[in-house]
């Protein structure tokens, strides 16, 4: 760590990430996920996103029925900690796992071979359906977006959300970026030691969500910081959170109440 990168992170990094360009397909692009999958399971990356998706199913009532668009899902490895805890409450979940790339669909297939609540689809943000899930989840997305980009891909997840998005993305800071640097240098594959540290160096600081908040009025905005180095990000849709409690409240009647969120 020298304190010319230190320097170079107080702003987000510009430079594309290898796994963002259409053309990048095949082995190493299925290696690379696979990688992506340890390193999900070594720094927590479920975690936020858990916090994030049960705010706003409580915050709706907490419905037996409940649907989540994950875009730039990748292999959408995260989501199983979503399936467990919906088990644990009894809650009737379906995930769509949304990514552009056919490999990493071609990857998602595969983890989730078995499970009959997770779907596949190839879609790009900019074409989701308006209203088609009740919450879209991105994890370490937002980071591949410049800041004058963001607003609009925010808004095209909103759009397709009944009741709000949860972002999971990366504290840019000097020691989780030594970190990642320090654990992609085990690996050969190409795009996990480029794009590993740089998807670091992309990532988020406290002023930055601050910024992109100005830039979504009328869509509440929480950001909380969370286990290495983490953000989570809660943006509610608030017109429509009354019919979402009225709906909840009715599947609440019919299910019983009293439910422990776990």
């Amino acid at each position: 760590m020298t304190g010319l990168t230190v320097l170079r992170l107080r702003q987000r990094a510009a430079e594309p990430e290898l796994m963002d360009d259409p053309q990048e397909e095949g082995a190493e692009l299925a290696e690379a996920y696979r990688r992506l999958r340890t390193l999900n399971k070594l720094f927590g990356a479920s975690h936020p996103v858990l916090f994030g998706v049960r705010k706003l199913w409580q915050d709706a009532g907490r419905p037996m029925r409940f649907s989540i668009l994950d875009i730039g899902a990748g292999s959408g490895d995260i989501n199983r900690a979503l399936l467990k805890w919906a088990d644990r409450n009894g809650v009737r979940l379906h995930i769509v796992l949304a990514d552009r790339s056919e490999t990493a669909c071609a990857e998602a297939r595969s983890c989730f071979r078995d499970e009959p609540r997770v779907e596949v689809v190839q879609a790009d943000v900019r074409s989701l359906p308006a209203a088609s899930c009740d919450v879209v989840t991105a994890t370490q997305f937002a980071h591949h977006f410049s800041d004058m980009e963001l607003p609009a891909i925010i808004s095209r997840m909103l759009n397709a959300s009944r009741w709000g998005v949860v972002l999971n993305d990366i504290h840019r800071h000097w020691l989780p970026w030594a970190a990642v640097w320090l654990t992609t240098r085990i690996s050969r594959n190409r795009m996990i030691r480029h794009d590993g540290p740089l998807s670091v160096a992309k990532g988020f600081r406290a002023e930055d969500w601050r910024r992109l908040s100005a830039k979504l009025p009328g869509y509440p905005l929480q950001y909380r910081w969370k286990a290495l180095f983490r953000y989570v990000v809660v943006i509610q849709k608030p017109d429509d959170r009354n019919g979402a409690n009225e709906c909840a409240a009715r599947r609440s009647q019919k299910a019983g109440k009293g439910r422990h969120v776990r």
